[in-house]
């Protein structure tokens, strides 16, 4: 009845009374037979119909709950019963009873196939339960048999059997423990052979072992023993570290950081490390400054080792001083560099580390590496600056330990350089300018090169006031960089590097000292001889360079003969510098030969010892300066002193001369004026003896400035057969003009090395002193210009000759022709000093200039000595000079003529009207009063009258006055 009542539920049935019993008591709500369903299924139904008619069942009748039918339906009867009503309510109850019955029948034939599935399932699992039973009861049967059937040796077997396997445990435990205990052993081995890693890592196996065994009494003395064993590694491999500060050695440093590693220390090793660094520098630059103490003491009672560093470093004597600072250098350089190459191990090994992490996945040992990583590597940055400083310090310790004022020049120089390598070193191991050794260097450098230029002054005065101005023969291809003093220009060199260490250069990234010695060597090595072993070859013998040329160059250039092919080669035009072909023809050397004395010599330059002496005075100056840029402005401000003095010299022996500005030709200009009273006032000192009453600042003043020098007695400038000392004035003048040639080439050297804020000290120097060293010339050739030719015995003979003739003369005055011959006399003295001093062409070209100049100044002062002249008189004098033009071209080849228009100008001017003169007289200020006068006076009576005199008179006064 419940499967019904449930498939009724699922159907969506109201179901019917749980218990169909109860409707026993009706006979019409029995439950249907077999037959009775067939036959219900038999009848034709109306579906419709039938399922209202179970819907019109009562609710009471579906409920779960058990209930007295027949009761109930008594119960609803009314009080007064209808037979007829109560048929009909029959009749309702038996359809309805019907349709339910109809209803329970078709459900139950719907699920005949799934019930008789059902019912073979639950038949199968019968069967199984069965045969479980049986194997359960066969099994039981079987146990009992093997209980009753084991016994007492079979037990005794497999607790023997159990005893040998915890016996075979303990053995190999045993093992363990004798291992453990001869590690001691295995692990002094591997220290022995400094393989820190192996040792670490057995060390570290053996007390996890060690910690598996602990149970065991004996294990716990092995396991103090290997912590003690621990800590000895640790220290030896603190030693191990030590030894990489003085040689570093990259498997060695290896093992010691993966051993650090391995005991998880990396940040205490980096701290180790610099400590030991430090403590590297120290016991270095005291063991090596105290071995060469001890090995130079003359007390050998003295304990050195108990003196501190800095008092040790007062000790060293000078003759071990600069061999015990490049040895000093040279430790210092290999602790520098072994941190430099611990700094590129770990570079290289973080980007391998970091290559090989990036694929690894454990995030948290990665944060843990990269940490150290970025520890070590700011570390080691730190350190750069830190170790450079201690370097310094101790450098700058032992140079203050010793007045290097004690040493020679060369040594000083040698010092510098040592002292400079190592600021480059410093430079580039840290980028630090080196502060601390500048500062102390620099001060005693200056104060070094101030006594050493003041030495090198009195040097230069000595060397001027003995110089015979004779010609230090060179060859024609002289340079100042075939000087020893100037290799380093040559080779380009860094300032700071030696000459002779210098490499050439083969790329365009310099190569740092680093990168260079890595591999070994050392920058600080000295040489027995640290000087360039190449020899000067600068001199010509007898100022020819071969014996075939001084042969052929006393050849008579003007003979028929054909040029000698060395003079072709050797010939330059010195006024453009340009150096023909070799194919120069006869004729144009020949058309040279009028002005150009230098032809019979070889075109070398003109410079005596002095000079060659200032030379290299400055290219130790430049060493100096090259080597130690700080006191750049100090040397070239020493070095233009130099040429100051010997310009200053130069001047006061040869072109000192109070009737030069007299003669109002403007000789000297204002800058050379200027630059020398400058000299005068900077640099000479003019007072005799030291006034007692002077105050300190003028002594002081005084012991920077420097006597004149006055000029050799055995040079002669008053002897007319040389010309007046010609040869020695051109020697000394051209050797000054060779000097500022070669401050010129130097100029872009200096400027390279002059700080930017004293670049406008330079740029004056060159512009306002070297540039006025040609400018000497005039002035001192001059001198000889005015004496060369008797210009006074022309001026009598113009004062003989009659000017107010009444015809026209065709025949000029014989004070031409003396004065023609005057010339020509000086033609042959210039070709006699030629032969022994080359005469530049602008040298002869000024000597001629200025005797010209002179000749025809002096003619118009013997015109305007002429008391009568005539028209005819006048024209004579055009004679005169046009015949003096004619004969004077064909010995010079000067172009135009110097002064041709002061004279032409002045004849002409006797023609001018009243006006016309006037206003000449305003125009001309080159002539002197007297000429003007004198014009005025002679022209009286011809075509001025007394009236117009007394007025240009007053016009010439009136240009004459501002000159008083």
């Amino acid at each position: 009845m419940q499967k019904i009542k449930s498939l009724m539920t699922r159907q969506g049935l109201k179901s019917p009374p749980e218990s169909l019993s109860d409707l026993g008591a009706f006979e019409s709500l029995r439950v249907p037979g077999k037959e009775e369903f067939r036959e219900l299924r038999e009848q034709p139904s109306d579906p419709q119909a039938e399922q209202e008619l179970i819907n019109s069942i009562e609710q009471v009748y579906f409920s779960a709950d058990p209930f007295d039918i027949v009761k109930y339906e008594l119960e609803k009867l009314p009080p007064v019963l209808n037979l007829q009503e109560l048929e009909e309510y029959r009749d309702k109850l038996k359809q309805q009873q019907a349709a339910v019955s109809k209803k329970v029948a078709d459900l139950i034939l719907e699920k005949q196939p799934a019930y008789v599935k059902e019912l073979e399932r639950v038949t199968s699992l019968q069967t199984g339960l069965q045969l479980a039973a049986v194997i359960c009861t066969n099994g039981r049967r079987h146990l009992n048999i093997a209980k009753e059937g084991f016994t007492q040796a079979s037990l005794g077997l497999l607790a023997n059997q159990r005893k040998r396997q915890l016996l075979v445990g303990l053995l190999k435990s045993l093992r363990t423990i004798k291992t453990l205990q001869r590690t001691d052993v295995r692990l002094s081995e591997m220290l022995e052979e400094e393989d820190y890693p192996g040792a670490i890592q057995l060390c570290l196996e053996c007390q996890k072992a060690a910690s598996t065994f602990k149970h065991y009494s004996c294990i716990s003395e092995l396991n103090s023993k290997l912590q003690d064993t621990l800590e000895q590694i640790e220290e030896q491999l603190d030693v191990a570290l030590s030894k990489i500060c003085k040689n570093f050695d990259i498997n060695h440093y290896t093992k010691v950081q993966q051993a650090y590693r391995l005991l998880g220390k990396t940040q205490t090793a980096m701290d180790q490390l610099h400590m030991h660094f430090t403590q590297a520098i120290h016991n270095t630059v005291f063991q090596v400054v105290l071995g060469y103490v001890e090995l130079c003491a003359e007390n050998t009672d003295t304990k050195f080792q108990k003196l501190q560093y800095k008092d040790l470093c007062t000790h060293v004597t000078a003759d071990s001083y600069i061999p015990c600072l490049a040895d000093l250098c040279k430790a210092l350089w290999e602790v520098m560099l072994s941190y430099y190459r611990t700094m590129e191990w770990h570079e290289k090994h973080d980007s391998e580390e970091t290559a090989s992490s990036s694929e690894g996945s454990n995030v948290l040992s990665t944060e843990e590496t990269n940490f150290d990583r970025g520890y070590v590597k700011k570390k080691l940055e730190h350190g750069l600056t830190r170790i450079w400083q201690d370097v310094q310090l101790k450098v700058k310790t032992y140079l203050l330990g010793t007045d290097l004022s004690i040493f020679k020049y060369d040594d000083f120089i040698f010092v510098l350089d040592i002292v400079s390598r190592l600021m480059q070193v410093g430079e580039e191991f840290c980028g630090s300018k080196s502060e601390v050794l500048q500062e102390s260097i620099r001060k005693q450098s200056i104060n070094y090169f101030k006594n050493h230029h003041r030495i090198r002054l009195d040097e230069l005065r000595m060397f001027l006031e003995n110089e015979t101005w004779e010609l230090c023969p060179v060859k024609s291809n002289f340079s100042i960089l075939q000087l020893h003093e100037f290799k380093f220009l040559e080779q380009s060199r860094s300032p700071s590097v030696s000459p002779s260490k210098q490499p050439l250069a083969t790329s365009s990234k310099p190569v740092t000292l680093f990168e260079q010695y890595s591999s070994g060597g050392n920058p600080f090595e000295i040489q027995a001889n640290h000087k360039d072993e190449e020899t000067e070859d600068v001199l010509a013998s007898n100022g020819y360079e071969s014996d075939e040329q001084e042969k052929s160059a006393y050849q008579e250039y003007d003979s028929d003969s054909d040029v000698p092919e060395e003079l072709k080669r050797d010939y330059v035009d010195e006024q453009t510098g340009d150096v023909p072909v070799k194919s120069v023809s006869r004729e144009t050397l020949k058309s040279r030969k009028k002005s150009d004395y230098s032809l019979n010599k070889v075109n070398a330059p003109i410079l005596t010892n002095t000079t060659l002496n200032v030379i290299r005075l400055v290219g130790k100056y430049m060493q100096m300066m090259n080597i130690l840029k700080p006191i750049a402005f100090d040397v070239i401000h020493f070095m233009s002193q130099l040429f100051d003095y010997y310009l200053y010299a130069i001047y006061t022996f040869f072109g000192r001369n109070d009737s030069l500005e007299s003669t109002g030709l403007g000789l000297s200009s204002s800058r050379l004026r200027t630059t020398l009273n400058r000299i005068q006032e900077s640099l000479i000192d003019l007072e005799v003896s030291a006034d007692p009453t002077a105050t300190l600042t003028a002594a002081e003043e005084r012991k920077e400035k420097v006597p004149s020098p006055h000029l050799n007695q055995l040079v002669i400038l008053t002897s007319g057969d040389t010309l007046y000392g010609l040869a020695e004035r051109v020697v000394a003048t051209e050797s000054l003009v060779f000097l500022a040639e070669q401050f010129e080439f130097l100029q872009p050297h200096l400027d390279a090395v002059m700080p930017a804020a004293k670049k406008p000290f330079l740029q004056q120097f060159y512009s306002q002193t070297v540039s006025t060293a040609s400018e000497l010339r005039k002035p001192i050739y001059w001198i000889v210009a005015g004496k060369a030719i008797d210009y006074e015995q022309m001026l009598l003979l113009m004062t003989n000759v009659k000017w107010d003739v009444k015809e026209i003369m065709s025949q000029h005055n014989i004070y031409v022709d003396a004065l023609l011959k005057e010339f020509e006399q000086f033609n042959k003295r210039l070709n006699e000093v030629s032969k022994r001093v080359r005469i530049p062409l602008p040298v002869s070209n000024i000597l001629w200039e200025h005797c010209i100049r002179l000749a025809n100044r002096t003619i118009v002062e013997g015109y305007a000595n002429v008391k009568k002249c005539s028209n005819e008189g006048r024209a004579l004098m055009q004679l005169d000079f046009q015949q003096f033009l004619m004969k004077l071209e064909k010995l010079t080849d000067i172009r135009p003529i110097p002064d041709k228009e002061f004279v032409e100008t002045y004849i002409k001017a006797y023609y001018l009207t009243e006006n016309d003169m006037e206003r000449w007289i305003k125009e001309h200020r080159e002539y002197s009063t007297k000429q003007l006068t004198n014009l005025v006076n002679v022209c009286l009576g011809s075509h001025i009258n007394k009236k117009a005199r007394q007025k240009l008179l007053a016009a010439i006064d009136d240009i004459d006055r501002p000159k008083r």
